[in-house]
């Protein structure tokens, strides 16, 4: 007797295989560098440290894209918090501005939050916020390999959060 088929058939990727997969590549990039490792590579320290700068610029600007939407479409904050809150982190972690309050704390958008645009209805904006995290993620990965241990490892993990940011914002609503 022949079994019968499965009761339904996955049409791609599941989410707890994107998060792992994602998560598998940030601890494959750290068990790749040797263990005394001391974060610098022959000469290349001022690299490292202009890798962590344009890291922390980069969450920065993000963070940015954040309050923007959040000023935008208020509604949105119950989604967006935490994840802005991991972005803040994220800067934080590669020596950037920590100490950046809610965009729905703020009675009215900062001179920096203005300056970006929003499209008009809240799943355009989640849409725009979610290619801002992917390409992100994308040009993490892609700098991660040319740097030393402890830095490709940090940049490799928020590179897998952003990834999986990207993720929420646009599968979340589904």
């Amino acid at each position: 007797m022949p079994f019968p088929p499965p009761p339904r058939t996955l049409l791609g990727p599941r989410r707890r295989s994107l998060l792992a997969s994602a998560a598998g590549a940030a601890l494959l990039v750290g068990c790749s560098a040797d263990a005394d490792d001391s974060g610098t590579t022959g000469g290349s320290e001022s690299a490292a440290e202009r890798a962590r700068a344009r890291a922390a610029a980069d969450s920065n600007t993000l963070l940015q894209h954040y309050d923007a939407v959040l000023v935008a479409h208020p509604t949105l904050a119950d989604r967006l918090d935490p994840l802005r809150a991991e972005v803040v982190r994220h800067a934080a972690a590669f020596g950037g501005s920590s100490s950046t309050p809610s965009a729905t704390a703020t009675a009215s958008p900062s001179a920096s939050t203005s300056a970006t645009a929003v499209p008009a209805t809240p799943s355009d904006a989640l849409a725009e916020l979610a290619s801002a995290e992917r390409g992100l993620a994308d040009r993490r990965a892609k700098a991660l390999l040319d740097l030393p241990g402890e830095l490709a490892r940090l940049l490799a993990s928020v590179a897998a959060a952003g990834a999986a940011h990207a993720y929420l914002l646009t599968e979340g609503a589904k």
